[in-house]
């Protein structure tokens, strides 16, 4: 398998990982904190938590063209249309964190499907600066860090609210699953 194969991968474990180790800090929060403006890009824990997951999924829509699949979903199982960056899909908690997850296996699921030829090769979508065409290799490169540079601001709403996030490190997930690979 190619190490760049593996390292998406092993980046697709770690998102699921990461998402599912903050939304349970998370899940101690009260609703108002979560929802408190403390002056982040996306204002709040659950406005950058949202985003987060709208992005994951206007990735996976722009390299899989599959809508059907990757779409978000509303209660009633309707694809949600994506409008915008700060766009809220779930107003609550646990639709929120229920459609991570979902997301999580999902991008995973793709990842894992991947080959090498994939990967080399050239996307073409539509962004705000208008057309664009990038191996896929650099949109999952650009998709892993855009969650970790997030997911560090969100560790640092949550620290401001006097609580602890936990280990958000990738050596500790990595150390603990595969400790076989760990250099004696």
């Amino acid at each position: 398998m190619s190490t760049l194969l593996e390292s998406y991968r092993r980046l697709a474990e770690y998102n699921t990982w990461m998402n599912e180790t903050l939304y349970e800090s998370c899940s101690q929060l009260s609703d108002e904190e979560r929802k408190r403006d403390l002056g982040a890009f996306f204002r709040s824990i659950h406005g950058t938590l949202n985003h987060l997951l709208m992005v994951d999924h206007a990735w996976l829509l722009r390299c899989t063209q599959d809508a059907e699949r990757y779409s978000p979903r509303d209660a009633s199982g309707s694809a949600i249309r994506l409008a915008s960056l700060d766009q809220i899909l779930y107003e609550d908690f646990g639709a929120l964190r229920s459609q991570r997850r979902v997301t999580d296996r999902l991008l995973e699921g793709w990842v894992g499907s991947l080959d090498a030829a994939t990967l080399a090769g050239i996307i073409q979508y539509k962004s705000s600066l208008g057309p664009e065409r990038h191996p896929l290799w650099w949109v999952l490169t650009h998709l892993f860090n855009h969650q970790t540079h997030h997911r560090g601001q969100v560790t640092t709403l949550i620290k401001q609210l006097g609580r602890d996030p936990g280990v958000t490190d990738l050596i500790r997930m990595m150390r603990d699953r595969y400790p076989e690979t760990t250099a004696q």
